[in-house]
C-alpha cells in the first residue's frame, strides 16, 4: 500500500487547510484509515481515524474542528481542519490499518504516508 498526503501549508490561527492522502496498491487490506500529526520533540499523536463502514473517532484536541472523510472511488482519505490553532502545528500523516481496536494508536497502522506540514501562525 503507498499514501501520499497533500494540502498542507501555512495558515493564520483560525484558518483552515484541508489534507488529502491517495491511497494505491493493496488497499483492500485497509480495515480503517486514520490521520496522525507530529510536532517538534514530541510523539506521534493519532488525530482521527475512519473504518471501512464510516465509523469515526477523533482525539477531544480536535472534535469539532476536523473532519475526516473518505471517498472509497477514488481511494482518497481527506482531513477538512477548521478554526486551526497555532497548538495544531505538525506534520500530518495518513496511515493504513486492519485493527480497529485502539484505533488512534500508531502501532496499530501497518503502512503510513511520508507526510505533510501544516504550520499556524499565531
Amino acid at each position: 500500500v503507498q499514501l501520499v498526503e497533500s494540502g498542507g501549508g501555512s495558515v493564520q490561527a483560525g484558518g483552515s487547510l484541508r489534507l488529502s492522502c491517495a491511497a494505491s496498491g493493496s488497499t483492500g487490506t485497509c480495515r480503517h484509515m486514520g490521520w496522525f500529526r507530529q510536532a517538534p520533540g514530541k510523539g506521534r499523536e493519532g488525530v482521527a481515524a475512519i473504518r471501512s463502514d464510516s465509523l469515526i473517532t477523533y482525539v477531544d484536541s480536535v472534535r469539532g474542528r476536523f473532519t475526516i472523510s473518505q471517498d472509497n472511488d477514488k481511494n482518497t482519505l481527506y482531513l477538512q481542519m477548521n478554526s486551526l490553532k497555532p497548538e495544531d502545528t505538525a506534520v500530518y500523516y495518513c496511515a493504513c490499518g486492519d485493527n480497529w481496536y485502539f484505533a488512534l494508536r500508531a502501532a496499530q497502522y501497518n503502512y503510513w504516508g511520508q507526510g505533510t506540514q501544516v504550520t499556524v501562525a499565531s
